[in-house]
Formats: structure tokens, C-alpha cells, sequence
């Protein structure tokens, strides 16, 4: 396992935990009381500010049990926290079920996880090179 610090501030019932030893996402967990009423949208915080070193991301995952169980999701899965933001962390949730949903201080509402990157430098070309997919889009390969 490679160490990476992260610097972080958060209330300490609120701090970011596994759910168990190996998982890749840490558990943000909501800062407020809050009913996310049925197909409504709202920014949930987490009293979560971090500081990762560059060439890291935050990335915000829903959790599986909340989307399959209560239609509860990431609007913008993944989130994307960025090494140089400072800011507290806040979890866009969306309600796509019929029925309101309450969320309590604590709850697990999303996770976090962290990922090496690379940058790139673009290079202008008149033309692409060739591929065996070419420019064939959504659906091209078929549902079986």
C-alpha cells in the first residue's frame, strides 16, 4: 500500500471511514438533517475540507445500497475534488424515487475515493491515427 497524506479538517463524528478494512472508498457522511424530497435535487455538506497532494483526485462515488434500495445517487458521479480545492467537501445527492427520503446527521451519503492521475499535453494534428473501433459511437458494439 502506497502512503499518501491527506490533510483534512472535519467534525470527528464526520471524518471519512472504510466500511471495511480494504475498501477503496471512504464513507462522507452528511453534516445536516435534511428531507431529500421525492425527485429533488440538493447539496448535502459534510463538514469535509481536504488537501491531497497534486496528481490525486477526490473522486465522489454514490453508494450502491442507497441507489438500489432507495433510488438515492451521486447527481454528478463521480464528484471531482480537485488537490488545489480548499473548500468544504458537499455531495450533490438526487432523489429519483416517488417517495421522500430523510437523511440524518452522520448518515452515510456518499464516498470518496482517491486516484492517481496524469496530465497530458495536447498536440494539434490535421488527422487521427487509425483505430479498429474508428469513430463508431454509442451502441456500436452491440448488448451481447
Amino acid at each position: 500500500m502506497t502512503a499518501i497524506e491527506v490533510l483534512i479538517i472535519a467534525d470527528e463524528d464526520l471524518t471519512p471511514s472504510m466500511g471495511n478494512p480494504g475498501d477503496a472508498g471512504y464513507d462522507l457522511r452528511s453534516a445536516i438533517e435534511l428531507t431529500l424530497k421525492a425527485h429533488e435535487r440538493a447539496l448535502i455538506p459534510t463538514s469535509v475540507k481536504i488537501a491531497m497532494p497534486q496528481g490525486i483526485v477526490g473522486l465522489v462515488h454514490p453508494r450502491s445500497g442507497l441507489a438500489a434500495k432507495s433510488g438515492i445517487t451521486v447527481l454528478n458521479a463521480p464528484g471531482t475534488v480537485d488537490s488545489g480545492y480548499r473548500g468544504e467537501v458537499a455531495v450533490t445527492l438526487i432523489n429519483h424515487s416517488d417517495i421522500d427520503f430523510e437523511i440524518k446527521r452522520g448518515d452515510r451519503i456518499a464516498q470518496i475515493v482517491f486516484q492517481k492521475f496524469e496530465q497530458v499535453r495536447f498536440v494539434h494534428v490535421t488527422e487521427l491515427p487509425g483505430s479498429l473501433r474508428g469513430d463508431a459511437g454509442f451502441g456500436s458494439t452491440g448488448v451481447k
